[in-house]
């Protein structure tokens, strides 16, 4: 099976497929440490890669709350959701647009690291 990754450089700002997948989960789950539990990584972690990406946009893609008696929790912002739908454009359209490339990249492969038997 062929996967295409893409990781997009902007100057010092990298939006990949990681923070892509933490964005998810925290619009899926409500919670930046859920998030970050799901994906194998800490609190911290998962804190640091919202804190780095809500710098690096002109608005936050993530709003947080304090937890405590009125809960807490996590969203996504409409900046949040706005980056998150132009990841997935540019990640379709490069694969549509890289499909021969990558077919024929796939086809020089040895059998056994394509994913053949």
């Amino acid at each position: 099976m062929t996967r295409l990754r893409l990781r997009i450089l902007f100057g010092s700002a990298m939006l990949g497929p990681g923070k892509a997948e933490l964005l998810e989960r925290i619009r899926d789950a409500g919670s930046i440490s859920a998030a970050g539990r799901g994906m194998g990584m800490s609190y911290k972690r998962a804190w640091s890669l919202v804190e780095e990406m809500n710098a690096a946009f002109t608005e936050p893609l993530v709003l947080s709350a304090r937890g405590g008696a009125g809960g807490g929790g996590a969203h996504l912002s409409p900046a949040g959701e706005a980056v998150l739908t132009h990841y997935h454009a540019v990640e379709d359209a490069a694969a549509t647009g890289g499909a021969a490339h990558l077919a024929a990249l796939q086809a020089m492969l040895r059998p056994d690291m394509a994913g053949g038997k």
